[in-house]
């Protein structure tokens, strides 16, 4: 088991010695603070014991949280950006915006090496296409077949805005590398919706509108503890699966700065790990967090990524790219 601590010794057992009148604002994302959402959990979970209010307010997707801060600068209402992922690191850090978190993060189980004083991982992925196998005979085994030789249609999220949708486009650079705009004009024919964030997109799937959606690897996990069905299948790609670690940060100017790290610090402890799994369907940072039996059946696959240097520095070619190919 994990202990955590943070270089001001704030644990969520002296939360209560840090109490405030003003409620702690975390901007997050819609899914996050939904009724099926981890968001109401973790929020009474730690309100009981911070003696405190925790007002989430919750935006379209992860991307969407970059603009709101870009937008917003030092005037942000926020204390805390939560829902952000690993390949905006660079990007969000060049708006000077955010304090260091003082968090021990060393016992944490990540898909590749963490090393940032800034943001603090909760959670991570894999993307992945789901499709129900009551109605798809002939399932892709890559990327590339996926693309070149099947008819199958799709549903993914706009990478200008959603975090799984840039996640796509990262994915399809990491396989097709210059060819990628090619690929995406191939794929582009079977694209039936581009949608704002993953539960639109999921919800159109689940009513019949395309073979395929964009989502992660645990996604079957939810049809399979809720539903008893394993109908609804991740396709695993030769190629490897691109993956996404979800992180969170403070803002520098908030005026509850002690009390917005211990909440990170909270994040990665179990009363909040134990909840993510079955909530966020996404794999914990703890080991030792609960996780419904289906987790068991989950595959752990081949990781692929980007540094977000390198996603910062080409991104809006990037989007270029996808943008030409869409548009056709």
């Amino acid at each position: 088991m994990t202990v955590f601590k943070t270089a001001l010794m704030a644990t969520p057992m002296l939360a209560a010695g840090l109490a405030s009148a003003d409620p702690l604002t975390i901007y997050t994302y819609e899914s996050f603070v939904s009724e099926w959402g981890p968001g109401p959990q973790i929020e009474k979970a730690y309100e009981a014991d911070c003696d405190c209010e925790v007002d989430f307010v919750g935006l379209e997707d992860g991307v969407a949280l970059l603009n709101r801060l870009r937008l917003e600068g030092e005037d942000s209402q926020a204390d805390i950006i939560l829902g952000l992922d690993d390949a905006l690191i660079a990007e969000t850090k060049k708006l000077d915006l955010l304090a260091k978190h003082r968090v021990d993060l060393s016992g944490l189980t990540l898909p590749y090496d963490w090393e940032d004083d800034t943001f603090v991982p909760y959670d991570y992925g894999h993307f992945a296409f789901v499709y129900d196998q009551t109605r798809v005979d002939s399932v892709p085994s890559s990327l590339e077949e996926l693309v070149y030789d099947s008819d199958l249609s799709i549903i993914y999220q706009d990478p200008r805005v959603s975090t799984p949708g840039q996640g796509l486009m990262l994915w399809m650079k990491s396989v097709f590398g210059d060819e990628a705009e090619d690929a995406w004009t191939t794929l582009q024919e079977r694209v039936v919706t581009v949608t704002p964030g993953w539960s639109e997109a999921y919800s159109l799937f689940q009513e019949g509108e395309s073979d395929m959606v964009l989502s992660y690897t645990t996604s079957p996990a939810y049809h399979m503890t809720y539903e008893d069905t394993d109908k609804y299948q991740a396709a695993i790609f030769s190629e490897g699966h691109y993956a996404q670690i979800e992180v969170a940060a403070v803002l520098k100017n908030s005026d509850q700065i002690d009390r917005a790290r211990d909440f990170l610090a909270f994040l990665v402890s179990n009363p909040a790990q134990d909840v993510l799994p079955g909530t966020n369907w996404m794999w914990p940072v703890l080991d030792s967090a609960d996780k419904p039996e289906a987790f068991e059946q989950m595959v752990r696959p081949e990781t692929l990524y980007f540094s977000s240097e390198t996603v910062a520095e080409n991104r809006r070619d990037w989007l270029r790219e996808w943008r030409n190919a869409a548009s056709q």
